[in-house]
């Protein structure tokens, strides 16, 4: 009973079902068309940063000094393998796994401890390096997004 008397007991009862429901809808197999066109993306990441990344080892060089060079040579180096990692991360994406793997980011941690422990190398150029595939990107949606292709 409460304040005003009524009784607190329930009149009906409701009894509901729950059902497990399967959410691992197999993916249907990625059309080869859109595998190519992946594999062409991948490619172009991929040299593309190694481009950059050359012609901006050789101005640094030319600007600067090896020493500095050198360091961004590394960062650019281990950039270039994080994009492989994530490339090859992202591929396996739907069919293998539902999320992406952190192992990466272990790379870019040791690459900033063997830059602080390393007195040769300095930071500002290994991190700049390493966000060289950043650049690339940049550069390769820039032109998609400001001129789209006519569907």
């Amino acid at each position: 009973m409460n304040v005003s008397g009524e009784s607190l007991e329930p009149t009906s009862t409701v009894t509901s079902t729950t059902e497990e429901i399967d959410l691992s809808i197999p993916l249907p197999p990625p059309s080869i068309s859109a595998m190519e066109e992946y594999y062409q993306l991948e490619q172009t990441l991929l040299l593309g940063t190694l481009g950059i990344a050359a012609i901006i080892f050789i101005c640094v060089w030319f600007f600067y000094s090896l020493k500095i060079a050198g360091s961004y040579g590394i960062g650019a180096v281990v950039g270039v393998v994080y994009l492989r990692m994530l490339v090859k991360d992202v591929e396996r994406l739907g069919r293998e796994r539902m999320g992406l793997s952190k192992n990466r980011l272990a790379l870019l941690v040791l690459l900033f401890v063997v830059a602080s422990k390393w007195q040769s190398l300095q930071i500002v150029p290994i991190v700049l390096g390493f966000l060289t595939y950043k650049a690339t990107i940049l550069v390769y949606m820039l032109p998609r997004i400001i001129w789209p292709a006519s569907k």
